[in-house]
């Protein structure tokens, strides 16, 4: 996948699990995406890239931790 698939697909996984009433995650991310737990920095990049296009927004601003952060679509 190029960078604009892989930013395409963050953004409807975050639409689907927020459908289900879930928030996406790195790990969700990961686990879509089929990437091992130690490459946890190309799913941030993927979520950085996604966010910087305006798709995905933090679920809570407020929380500055990267580690727990969960992401919505841009429309929630």
């Amino acid at each position: 996948m190029d960078k604009s698939d892989r930013i395409r697909a963050c953004y409807q996984h975050a639409c689907l699990r927020y459908v289900c009433r879930e928030q996406m995650t790195n790990e969700s991310l990961r686990k879509r995406f089929v990437i091992d737990d130690k490459n946890y920095s190309t799913a941030s990049r993927i979520i950085a890239d996604t966010i910087n296009e305006g798709f995905i927004k933090p679920y809570d601003p407020e929380n500055k931790s990267k580690k727990h952060a969960k992401y919505i679509p841009y429309w929630a």
